[in-house]
């Protein structure tokens, strides 16, 4: 059984595909969890990140990075919110675990540390919509595509405005927590 931190993951998805496969998960976020099925720190990141973790898998997150908001990347490197952002996705980068997965959109992640290991898309894991998501691992293998299906919408990307719509678009895939879960742990 490993001890396993799901860092600002507030949905609780993968938290707890991780404990319905027999490890230690805890999520972290700002925001209270969706789901009470597994332990959950509300609070900063910071607090617990050196915790002795056995593996980390971070979602951290991407308002100033995705390449999706680009036309306020001036602004957001004027007042530094853009390096803020660059600087918390690091800490996950550069923290001394074995193992660790960062999850972010296409994004400026690429040129400003490296290229991702891995890109994946829901239908790769039962869903039928796009979303390409970034992976950068260290000490984990790619994810193998569990169930590919036809569909290929693009929800996300069509999302209206909402008071919801941010919390709405960075919800992990069930299929690919699922998959986080059975491959990594």
């Amino acid at each position: 059984m490993e001890k396993i931190l799901i860092a600002c993951e507030y949905s609780g998805r993968v938290r707890d595909a991780f404990i319905k496969n027999g490890h230690d998960a805890v999520s972290c976020d700002l925001l209270p969890s969706d789901s009470d099925f597994g332990p959950h720190y509300q609070g900063n990141i910071c607090d617990i990140l050196d915790n002795d973790w056995d593996m980390i898998i971070a979602f951290p997150p991407c308002t100033d990075l995705a390449v999706s908001g680009a036309r306020w990347f001036k602004e957001k490197q004027a007042d530094g919110r853009q390096q803020a952002s660059i600087d918390f996705f690091m800490q996950f980068a550069n923290h001394p675990c074995k193992k660790i997965a960062i999850e972010n959109p296409i994004g400026i992640m690429s040129t400003k540390w490296r290229k991702p290991d891995q890109i994946i898309q829901p239908w790769q894991f039962g869903h039928g919509e796009t979303k390409a998501t970034c992976l950068w691992l260290k000490g984990l293998p790619k994810l193998t595509p569990t169930n590919i299906v036809k569909g290929r919408e693009q929800k996300i990307w069509k999302m209206g405005p909402s008071e919801e719509r941010s919390k709405l678009r960075s919800l992990t895939y069930q299929g690919i927590a699922d998959a986080m879960a059975d491959q990594w742990g």
